[in-house]
């Protein structure tokens, strides 16, 4: 059996493709053949498994190519041998490997990032522009059949991405202590990847993470450009979809606006729900101020807050939510060390720099999808290569109202228009400044859409 199955290891690899041959068909071995069925030796039980459903004819067909009857092929979890040699001409000559020491697999609590249990649905302050992301989070945290997979976040910082990232795993972990829960960055998810690559480990990292019961990920845009990194995300993918088992995504954007994610990457991610987690409104700012202030209180007992700061903090801070807490977390300790009232006066004083930044408030993501929505396109052509006057028109109007409106450099503008160069962007802001003042219709939309961003 070993003679006939070393003569059809190269054959095998050329019906796979050297990849695949190392990946998934360099561990097997071949123990016997009778009544017309192979029956292959398989390291792990998920091992056998994907070859059972992903490699089998090619199996048959290259120990046929050896003469041997076979007409099925049967799968057997056992160790195969440790010396058995690779496949193909660079086996010849090459020194004997050294036995390799058994390592354990590890364990999804291993490799999981640590789940701050400060982040809970209790805390999340449920406002319009994040109530569909805070019930599809809590849908999936409940466990049991969900009709959308994945769940796809995607929102600016500060937004509440991590937050419901975080309560899903506290939650779920909480509702049923035996569920396989993995949370990690996309970061994370790579150098794991190239850790096993480089360990010889790679049947251990596809086991754990293609038998989790929930796989979280975290800034996915960050696999982007990473050929291998997405390679291996996409099979995980496929395997645990098929498998029934949920996958939560989150990314700084949506997934067709994600510049170098493969195609099929971004098919698949398309697939499940995907929610925009939308900048604050007044309405949730201040909501949020409110149960911050009844926290900090117990913190600093005593002090006092002035009427109408609450109000102004919730109108002046619109850049993010981090930013916000960031400025009342400053007022209470900045009252408390001076044994001051919190009032307007002193809110001015203490947060000159927080107030100054957020004067200009509107971000160039705002802008991009206010422009895209007046004109009735799509966001992913707004910011595309596409030149087309029907385009190019309202992406220039897009770049002149993020030059006016927000303290983005022309560089950092270009980037958020897929990467463009600062002189084309300059290109764009000039060609609507001579427009405005040559055509009066085009002028009123372009006040129609500073308006509408101010409000």
């Amino acid at each position: 059996m070993d003679k006939l199955w070393a003569q059809a290891r190269p054959e095998l690899e050329s019906l796979v493709g050297a990849n695949n041959y190392v990946t998934w068909l360099a561990p097997l071995s071949l123990r016997a053949i009778e009544g017309g069925a192979a029956d292959i030796a398989c390291p792990t039980r998920f091992l056998s498994d994907w070859v059972s459903r992903h490699y089998a004819r090619p199996i048959i067909d290259a120990l046929t190519a050896q003469g041997a009857a076979v007409e099925r092929v049967t799968f057997t979890v056992a160790a195969a041998p440790a010396a058995a040699a690779p496949a193909g001409p660079a086996a010849a000559g090459a020194r004997p490997a050294a036995p390799a020491r058994p390592r354990p697999a590890p364990r999804e609590d291993e490799l999981s990032a640590p789940i701050d249990t400060r982040f809970t649905f209790d805390n999340f302050i449920v406002g319009k522009p994040n109530e569909l992301a805070h019930a599809a989070a809590r849908r999936v945290a409940e466990g049991g059949f969900v009709t959308f997979n994945p769940l796809f976040l995607y929102g600016g910082v500060g937004l509440g991405k991590t937050h419901l990232m975080h309560a899903i795993a506290s939650e779920r972990r909480s509702r049923d202590p035996d569920a396989r829960v993995l949370y990690l960055s996309a970061e994370q998810f790579m150098y794991r990847f190239v850790q096993a690559l480089r360990e010889r480990t790679v049947m251990d990292f596809k086991e754990l993470f293609r038998t989790v019961d929930l796989l979280m990920v975290d800034d996915v845009q960050f696999i982007a450009g990473k050929d291998s990194t997405q390679e291996e995300f996409f099979h995980t993918f496929n395997a645990l979809v098929d498998q029934g088992k949920q996958i939560v995504i989150s990314a700084d954007r949506a997934p067709g606006e994600i510049k170098d994610l493969e195609d099929r990457i971004k098919s698949r991610l398309s697939c499940g729900l995907i929610v925009d987690l939308h900048p604050t409104d007044y309405e949730l700012r201040l909501s949020i101020l409110q149960s911050k202030t009844d926290l900090f209180r117990a913190t600093y007992p005593g002090l006092q807050m002035g009427q109408g700061v609450l109000e102004f903090l919730a109108h002046r801070i619109t850049s993010n939510v981090r930013v916000l807490e960031g400025a009342l977390q400053r007022l209470f300790a900045f009252a408390s060390l001076m044994g001051r009232e919190i009032d307007l006066d002193m809110t001015q004083e203490c947060l000159t720099d927080i107030l100054r930044a957020s004067d200009r408030k509107v971000s160039v993501e705002e802008i991009q999808r206010k422009v895209a929505e007046h004109y009735n396109i799509r966001l992913s052509d707004l910011v595309g290569p596409k030149r087309v006057r029907t385009l190019a028109r309202p992406r220039q109007i897009a770049m002149y109202l993020a030059k006016q409106m927000t303290s983005r450099s022309l560089p950092e503008i270009g980037r958020r228009f897929g990467g463009r160069d600062h002189t084309t962007i300059m290109h764009g802001v000039r060609k609507i400044e001579e427009l405005c003042a040559a055509d009066n219709s085009l002028a009123e939309d372009v006040q129609l859409l500073r308006r509408a961003l101010e409000a």
